[in-house]
């Protein structure tokens, strides 16, 4: 070759390389409101190469060498995105590419290898009603991720939610109407799963996890937004579900482990189309208790659609069915008009393998769920969602409770012993509800300032029909099960004998109401955003029709409810410091009291309860989305609560306390999460019944709750969780100790692990739930024993 050839030939080379190395792909992410979006991970598929937008929705992945590449984008809440892109030595700018919203990813597993935090995931729609990422939002919640629960194998949503800083356990679901899926305690006030995609969910039974996506948990008094009917003051929970997804996939799960516990899930994905999504989630979970009796059976359905019709207009429908049966938990109320013969578990000397009941007596709920959605598009800076969604639940079999105390029929069975006396209803109910709710979502500016404004009204109907029987007494026993008086046995015969003749309740109550918010985030600087709500709701109740002839009370009410927060970041999307104003309420339904002075029965009705808080804290983002924490101190006030001992207003309580959440991946390969919280609540003022001042709100639950779960992948494939949660001792009596004394729920800790083998085909784990075998409770005024040690194995193929 001829030397002058040479170094042109290594510059042709080298110009050639270089151009290649400096090869850079480009675009901007927006949502289907024309909005930037901050934080969407950009992953160059089978590369090393990806990276998230910046402020402008801008993303850029450089040193890119030639080839042809499947780019994927991705959000939560957001369909994902795939795109096929050619490098052939010059720049590729993709310009404008638009994510709609209506999907939770379902193969999270795969791409969460990418993002280094895991058990962070704080961008929601459905907090604020809007797009807002958390660093930006004046309002607290924790969101319990999709990884961490199949990084614990979560299998009750009671575990779930065991995840949320300050969330405990009151009461587990008992299958009865009203009861709902539980009650748990937040911020000293008792909450239930309520809220399912941000619309109103019910079930009166077991929640079957394997359809839950994540699980938010808001914080607070939240009425501005969310009314009062799937709120209370401590805040609400909202169960995202799984939902289509833009490509054809699934994962079919197996899992066994102690007490006869069996669970299948299969869930699979279809889309033909860019237009057309088909998801099908069905699962069927069963196992029995470690006491002497009891069992749970649940089987459920999910089918869910999501239609594009056009570029501006997207349907999304989704379908929930199940069925459970289960055997009534061991619920020991304790006496609360008497002292007790007894004041913790030592003296009371339970044995927790003894149930008290009987695999023959069950109740069972049916549950049906649904939830329409159009999309739509208005214009580049304004977007409509019109939503219906509906329920029925249903329950139906036995319900029975212990009774600390004498059995009434039984005068020799003295109250204050360690008897109790079984009571029982032959439940026959039902709950329907329809929602109805529209939201215009828009963005504009005044001069230069910015405006993200919210308008929504929506309705709200509550049906529920009761004819279940009266109740009825079967027996006396005492603590070790020994018969004392009454029937020898717990079975279907006899329940159904002591229940025959006893009459029925045939109430039907009707609740419907009316509800129209806004709601505006001004930026007012980069670093400062503020944010202003007002709501208005119209109550009108219509219940206690017990004949025919009987058109029942009614009852019509209205109020107003306020909102307000602001965000200043002196590190911008790193650390935020918040303060916020938010108002929660409560309609409290008139009821007929006697009137001592004739001995009539007359009508009370009642003002609306109001709730009001004032929060401050900090939110952090650091090391490049490594530490994501929340800190916050609340202090809620409320002045007019009604107590049902005296059936007066006149309760003042002041709940306050503070609250710290963090979510770290201090190191490749480990990621935290982990939660603490001090709640300190107390009656301040009761002039109706003073005894009850100074004393702790009796739905309160423990002053100390703590979490933590961290998961280390040490090879490849292999890796290994651990964790434990647990809480501090508290009185269940606390609203009744001034006649009964107290009992004190022991304190406990409670330890966990898990080692699994993962890669893109399957997973397989073992997990220990309860490794030390702690005996603990739960309660409120009763006691009833939690899940001992378990171990679980659990096998899943994805496809």
């Amino acid at each position: 070759m001829n030397k002058h050839l040479i170094p042109l030939f290594v510059l042709a080379i080298f110009t050639n390389y270089l151009f290649a190395q400096n090869t850079k792909i480009t675009g901007t992410i927006t949502d289907n409101e024309n909005t930037p979006m901050i934080g969407v991970n950009v992953l160059l598929n089978n590369t090393s190469k990806g990276t998230i937008t910046d402020d402008s929705g801008n993303f850029v992945l450089s040193n890119i060498e030639n080839g042809n590449y499947t780019l994927t984008i991705s959000y939560v809440g957001f369909k994902t995105k795939e795109l096929q892109v050619n490098v052939d030595n010059e720049d590729v700018n993709l310009s404008t590419i638009t994510l709609y919203e209506g999907n939770e990813l379902l193969d999270e597993v795969v791409l969460d290898v990418n993002r280094k935090n895991k058990f962070s995931r704080k961008e929601t729609a459905y907090v604020s009603k809007m797009p807002l990422r958390n660093i930006d939002n004046s309002q607290v919640y924790n969101t319990i991720t999709n990884q961490l629960l199949i990084s614990q194998s979560v299998n009750t949503f009671e575990d779930a939610l065991k995840n949320a800083a300050g969330i405990t356990k009151l009461w587990s679901s008992t299958g009865r109407s009203g009861d709902g899926a539980g009650y748990y305690s937040s911020r000293g006030f008792a909450v239930q799963p309520q809220l399912v995609n941000g619309v109103a969910g019910i079930t009166n039974g077991f929640i079957n996890p394997s359809n839950v996506e994540r699980v938010e948990v808001i914080k607070g008094p939240s009425g501005t937004l969310f009314g009062s009917s799937v709120t209370s003051y401590g805040g609400l929970i909202n169960i995202v579900t799984k939902k289509p997804y833009n490509s054809t996939g699934g994962e079919i799960t197996a899992s066994g482990g102690s007490y006869d516990f069996t669970k299948f899930n299969a869930d699979v994905n279809v889309s033909p189309s860019d237009k057309f999504s088909f998801r099908f989630n069905a699962g069927f979970q069963q196992e029995h208790s470690y006491q002497d009796a009891g069992l749970k059976k649940s089987v459920f359905v999910a089918p869910s659609v999501s239609y594009k019709v056009n570029n501006d207009v997207t349907l999304n429908f989704s379908y929930e069915a199940s069925d459970n049966e289960q055997t009534n938990e061991t619920f020991l109320f304790l006496n609360r008009y008497g002292p007790l013969a007894f004041n913790s578990i030592e003296e009371l000397g339970y044995n927790t393998d003894l149930s008290f009941t009987s695999n023959d007596v069950t109740i069972e709920n049916i549950t049906q769920n649904y939830r329409g959605e159009i999309a739509w598009k208005i214009s580049d800076q304004w977007s409509s969602q019109t939503l219906i969604s509906g329920g029925l639940a249903k329950s139906l079999g036995y319900y029975t409770y212990l009774w600390n105390g004498a059995d009434y029929s039984d005068p020799n069975a003295p109250v204050g012993t360690e008897n109790f006396a079984l009571y029982a209803q032959d439940t026959n109910s039902r709950t329907k509800t329809l929602n109805l709710q529209q939201n215009f979502n828009g963005i504009f500016k005044i001069g230069n300032i910015q405006n993200k404004l919210l308008v929504g009204v929506d309705y709200l109907d509550y049906n529920i029909i009761d004819n279940s029987s009266n109740w009825g007494y079967l027996h006396t026993i005492d603590i070790t099960g020994d018969r004392i008086y009454g029937e020898p046995e717990i079975n279907e015969a006899n329940l159904s004998a002591a229940l025959s003749g006893l009459g029925f309740l045939n109430s039907d109550i009707k609740q419907n109401i009316f509800g129209a918010y806004i709601s505006d985030v001004i930026d007012i600087l980069p670093s400062v955003s503020v944010m202003a709500s007002v709501r208005y709701d119209r109550f009108d109740y219509q219940g206690d029709r017990n004949t025919d002839t009987d058109n029942g009370t009614e009852y019509t009410e209205s109020t107003f409810s306020p909102k307000f927060g602001i965000v200043y970041q002196p590190i911008e999307d790193q650390l935020s410091v918040f303060a916020n104003y938010q108002n929660g309420f409560s309609y409290v339904n008139p009821e007929y009291i006697t009137d001592f002075s004739t001995n009539e029965l007359i009508l009370q009705s009642y003002d609306v309860e109001q709730a009001n808080q004032l929060e401050f804290g900090v939110k952090t983002n650091l090391f490049n989305n490594k530490l994501e924490s929340t800190l916050s101190f609340y202090n809620i006030n409320v002045d007019n609560k009604y107590y049902w001992g005296t059936q007066t207003q006149d309760l003042e309580i002041n709940s306050k306390g503070i609250e710290l959440e963090i979510n770290a991946n201090p190191i490749s390969n480990l990621n935290i999460h982990s939660g603490f919280s001090y709640n300190d609540s107390e009656i301040t003022d009761s002039p109706s019944a003073p005894f009850l001042e100074g004393s702790r709100y009796g739905e309160s639950g423990p002053e100390i709750t703590y979490n933590l779960w961290a998961d280390y992948k040490f090879f490849k494939n292999f890796g290994a969780g651990a964790g434990f949660n647990g809480q501090s001792k508290y009185d269940t009596m606390v609203g009744y100790k001034s006649v009964t004394g107290s009992f004190y729920i022991p304190a406990y800790t409670i330890f966990n692990a898990s080692l699994y083998y993962e890669n893109d085909t399957y997973r397989v784990s073992i997990k220990a739930n309860n490794i030390t075998d702690e005996i603990y409770y739960s309660g409120w005024s009763t006691i009833t024993p939690q899940q001992r040690r378990m171990l679980l194995g659990t096998f899943t193929y994805k496809f």
